[in-house]
């Protein structure tokens, strides 16, 4: 049986997730992305998996976010 504070993050998380789709400008988003990536890690965290939190942090709300605004920046970059 889920906790409070599990049910309260699937719920934060669930609203990071919509937040990230009807974002529509790509450099917005991208930042959307990180702070659900930072939202998955800490409820990884929460189910009590400290090592995949640790992975989605990593991943989810550091590297993926960076990516992307490089690859936007370069994209805009190209345009000129």
């Amino acid at each position: 049986m889920p906790s409070p504070v599990q049910v309260a993050e699937l719920l934060v998380v669930a609203m990071a997730g919509l937040a990230v789709v009807w974002t529509r400008e790509p450099v917005r988003q991208t930042v959307v992305v990180g702070f659900f990536g930072l939202q998955l890690a800490v409820l990884f965290f929460t189910f009590q998996a400290p090592d995949v939190a640790l992975s989605a942090l990593a991943v989810s709300s550091v590297a993926l976010p960076l990516m992307l605004l490089l690859a936007l920046a370069r994209m805009r970059r190209g345009r000129r």
